[in-house]
């Protein structure tokens, strides 16, 4: 498993933890940044041949430095070295944004400034700097909010569906945007998608079909 591409490939993982605990007296930086420390920890520590997925393994590792955040006072300490770098990663993401016209990955920030993908998320959580994480709402991506009330267990569970979604090709995404997320019929995501109602009828059963297998 490649360090570098599986924390950039998850970081969303820690922005969809760290929205459960908004709004509980810690500040959100504070928040993604031991999120940050926890996909670290997940991506140091997965071991791929037990068959589980890495989601599942690592929003438990997440939500528990998150937690850890809270039982230490809600603070985290932020050191002159992390503090210089975060004003690096801050002003290398505006001169990216400013060329590319999008803000950069880890990896990509990570290889700006020089550093390894686990200290640039961690300069990412001291600067609370905007990530390209998802597809475009054209595409059928962008955030989906889901409200979650209950424990670990079912904030895991969600977060998972959330990610096998953003793993279906865009069309199929977009199906499942519009069915589920927006509560629109299948004939008003066949004319908003360019298909026949038959069309997006046997398209669904399909998608959810692989999604169950997904999650199984």
């Amino acid at each position: 498993m490649d360090r570098e591409q599986t924390i950039n490939d998850n970081i969303g993982l820690v922005h969809a933890c760290v929205k459960h605990f908004k709004g509980r007296g810690v500040e959100y930086d504070d928040l993604f940044q031991a999120g940050c420390l926890g996909l670290v920890k997940a991506v140091d520590n997965f071991d791929s041949e037990r068959g589980v997925k890495f989601s599942t393994y690592a929003v438990p590792v997440i939500l528990g430095e998150i937690r850890r955040l809270f039982r230490d006072g809600g603070a985290i300490k932020v050191g002159r070295g992390l503090k210089e770098l975060a004003m690096r990663a801050s002003r290398e993401s505006a001169a990216f944004s400013e060329r590319e016209g999008r803000s950069p990955t880890v990896g990509e920030l990570a290889e700006l400034l020089n550093v390894e993908p686990a200290e640039a998320a961690q300069a990412i959580g001291a600067s609370q700097l905007p990530l390209s994480l998802t597809a475009s709402p054209e595409e059928g991506g962008g955030q989906i909010d889901v409200s979650v009330e209950s424990g670990d267990d079912k904030i895991a569970e969600l977060i998972s569906l959330k990610q096998v979604v953003t793993e279906l090709p865009p069309k199929d995404r977009s199906i499942i945007v519009f069915r589920y997320f927006k509560s629109q019929t299948q004939t008003q995501t066949a004319e908003a998608l360019g298909m026949t109602q038959v069309q997006v009828s046997r398209r669904e059963k399909v998608i959810l079909n692989q999604l169950r297998a997904k999650l199984s």
